[in-house]
């Protein structure tokens, strides 16, 4: 916003265009003219697109929090900021003091699109910061909307006060019509659109048509002409089909051309060399007490209502942002000659200096780094092996589910053991700015078949009640941009003790073998989940669709399941899964250790032998246990070896980072996907041809063994049984046989 504002400013009377010769000729009356025009109908198209994406129901029912925030700053701060205006315009003699109420009773406003916008920027949509925030915005915007149309009423007719309450009330006949008929129409046509298939283009071009119908409407009732569209784009049902599709065919235009020409006209009409130093310490008296005040009201209600002094005053900073709605205030103000020129320079700066100032303030005070930091080792390696493993999956479309389902079948033992399980619905944000997260209470009714989110939802329950009590689902939904999902993953995780994480891999393969579509936010996503997780998290890449694998639960004779150890906490984490794995009889396991030649002697390698050792001992006399030890000399063979041995398998378990070991020198030259490290890279790639599923498992450090080497945080406890024997294994010497 600023860019487009200073340059206004740099072009305008402040700077260059104060010189007459260079402004008649950078901006001629008719060039001004056109230019004008094109902000006028962009600001129309904008402020549309922000009702669009504003959610009524956030208005309507924002929580006792937000609404005892947003009522109490906005009066408190009306009430003192007007109070102080009215006592220095009585005590002070200035010239043309008449607009300073005007600015006293606008620091009172909390505009949703300021909000929006801010939180957008600093990715703090989906933290419950944010949540709160764009909530009491929302009703501020409401009261502030409110207060300017009566007063536009009264103040800008001047044929009476019979001709402003006309006014008033064709404004409620306005938005009567807009609630009760338009958007009715609009949901209907919604109803008879084909499932799954875009809005027709005559739908949209009438709605394009109705947002500058709606313009004209708001001035003929002797109102501004934005509050037309603005009250049209709240009607308009947010989200996919329709308001996602109106939002993505104006976003380009009206966010980067039409918006953009408001703020530089707003530059332009900027003249710092008509303020005064008088008028500019009022000003500034009046503004600083309306921050303070806001600031302390916002921090008093919200640290009553239960929140943590830090979180209550980055709230109240967010409050006190300044943007394009203020903006557009003044310079309908300034048209309607009820803002001077001094005055609305001083407000147009006003406006520059508290949003960089806010905006710092806040990126100062809010860390999101350390709030999922656990004060416990969640791993399934350090779970003991009765209690209930606790499975994070986050789905992101339907065709992933069949796999997920599996997953969870093979990762528990009926009915000896018990798995609970949270699923998350991964949906993008589209067409609105309040990101959302749903919970779905626990019911046996299913979901109508309606969107590739209630086809997740109804999968995971029909999992449940066919598990016969040894699963237990929980089920939520998360709406927000990917690339602050994150965020909700590692609060639910966090709060729900998760002992690992399952994320969706962002390539989708087609049944031909071939990629099929690449999600970048996806792929950003799993990055922030690996880095922040409060668990182990694993990474799945999802194959299938090539292996028309069926679930478990209607029939699957026998799942067989891979776990390549090179060495390292991430591969023993992978190792502790799957051999948990083992307790159900439907799964064969089959752990293929790569030892290198010649390094038999090792520290390294007699630590790692002692930990699997453990599991050998505790999985003895389990045939569906067998441990496959191969020697290879470098990086060529153990990825010649890797081919051979991946078709094998319905599912393949390995860690993200291994041990430092000559066999991965050279092979990390090619990763395309670091979130999946070396070996997991490699298994990904549609070069290798190969259609089990992978998943690729890193395991929960605690902050203070974050920089620790793997070996010293290994932590021997695999589960002893004193009633087995030995398990089977097979030595292989790959420097003298080919053959997996």
């Amino acid at each position: 916003m600023h860019e487009w504002q200073q340059g206004g400013m740099v072009f305008g009377p402040s700077l260059l265009g104060d010189e007459n010769a260079l402004s008649g000729t950078l901006f001629p009356l008719r060039g001004s003219m056109v230019i004008e025009t094109v902000a006028t109908f962009g600001l129309m198209f904008f402020l549309f697109t922000v009702g669009v994406m504003m959610d009524p129901v956030a208005i309507i029912r924002p929580g006792k929090k937000a609404l005892a925030i947003a009522f109490s700053s906005f009066f408190s701060t009306l009430v003192v900021c007007g109070s102080i205006a009215f006592i220095l315009t009585r005590h002070l003699v200035m010239q043309d003091q008449h607009w300073l109420p005007i600015i006293a009773l606008s620091q009172s406003f909390s505009s949703f699109p300021v909000v929006a916008c801010l939180l957008t920027e600093l990715k703090m949509l989906t933290c419950d910061i944010g949540r709160l925030a764009l909530s009491t915005s929302m009703v501020c915007d409401a009261l502030g909307i409110f207060l300017s149309a009566i007063t536009i009423s009264f103040v800008g007719n001047s044929n009476g006060k019979l001709t402003s309450l006309w006014s008033l009330g064709s404004l409620v006949a306005l938005i009567a019509a807009v609630v009760y008929i338009i958007r009715p129409l609009l949901q209907g046509m919604i109803k008879r659109a084909p499932s799954g298939k875009p809005i027709g283009e005559s739908w949209i071009c009438a709605i394009f048509l109705s947002v500058i119908l709606m313009g004209f409407l708001s001035e003929i009732i002797g109102q501004h002409y934005v509050l037309g569209p603005l009250v049209f784009g709240i009607a308009v049902p947010e989200g996919p089909p329709l308001g996602a599709s109106l939002v993505s065919k104006l976003d380009a235009f009206s966010s980067g051309i039409f918006y953009p020409s408001f703020l530089a006209i707003s530059g332009l009409r900027t003249n710092i060399f008509k303020v005064h130093f008088q008028t500019f310490w009022v000003v500034a008296v009046i503004v600083l007490s309306g921050c303070m005040v806001k600031m302390c009201v916002v921090m008093v209600v919200a640290i009553y209502n239960g929140m943590p002094v830090r979180d209550a005053f980055i709230v109240a900073l967010i409050m006190n942002a300044k943007g394009v709605s203020e903006l557009i205030l003044y310079n309908v103000l300034r048209n309607a000659q009820l803002l001077t020129d001094e005055g609305f320079t001083l407000a147009v700066i006003i406006v520059m200096v508290l949003t960089a100032i806010i905006t710092t303030l806040i990126t100062f005070s809010y860390d999101s780094s350390g709030q999922y930091t656990a004060i416990k080792r969640s791993t399934i390696q350090h779970c003991h092996r009765q209690s209930d493993l606790r499975i994070l999956v986050c789905i992101h479309s339907q065709e992933n589910v069949c796999t997920i389902i599996n997953l969870l079948e093979i990762s528990h033992a009926p009915p000896e053991t018990h798995i609970s399980v949270i699923g998350i619905a991964l949906v993008e944000l589209e067409g609105r700015s309040q990101a959302i997260f749903i919970p779905h209470e626990a019911s046996r009714t299913e979901h109508p078949h309606t969107t590739g989110r209630d086809l997740i939802i109804n999968a995971l329950t029909q999992y449940e009640l066919q598990s016969e009590g040894s699963a237990s689902v929980e089920a939520f939904t998360s709406i927000s941009p990917f690339e602050i999902t994150h965020n909700d993953i590692c609060r639910v995780a966090m709060d729900k003790r998760a002992t690992i994480v399952i994320v969706p891999f962002h390539k989708q393969w087609a049944i031909d073998g071939n990629i099929e579509s690449v999600n970048r936010g996806i792929k950003a996503m799993n990055l922030k989940v690996l880095e922040r997780a409060p668990c182990s998290v694993g990474i799945l890449i999802d194959r299938g669709v090539l292996n028309g694998s069926m679930s478990l639960v209607v029939g699957h004779p026998l799942y067989h399941v891979a776990v390549i150890y090179l060495g390292g906490v991430d591969d023993a984490e992978s190792l502790a899964y799957g051999a948990r794995m083992t307790e159900n009889e439907k799964v064969d396991l089959t752990v293929v250790r790569f030892l290198i030649f010649g390094a038999e002697n090792t520290k390294d390698r007699k630590h790692e032998s002692d930990l699997i050792n453990e599991y050998r001992e505790a999985n003895a006399g389990n045939e569906r246990f067998v441990i496959v030890e191969e020697v290879v000399r470098n990086g060529v063979d153990l990825s010649a070896s890797i081919r051979e041995m991946a078709d094998c398998f319905d599912l393949i378990l390995v860690g993200r980072h291994h041990q430092d070991s000559p066999l991965l020198y050279g092979l990390g030259d090619w990763s395309e996907c670091p979130e999946l490290g070396v070996i997991g890279d490699m298994l990904a790639s549609p070069d290798l041809g190969i259609t089990a599923s992978v998943l690729v498992i890193q395991q929960h450090r605690m902050g203070w063994l974050a920089g620790v080497g793997d070996r010293d945080q290994y932590v021997h406890d695999a589960p002893l049984d004193e009633h087995t024997g030995g398990s089977w294994a097979i030595s292989m010497d790959r420097t003298s046989s080919q053959q997996c």
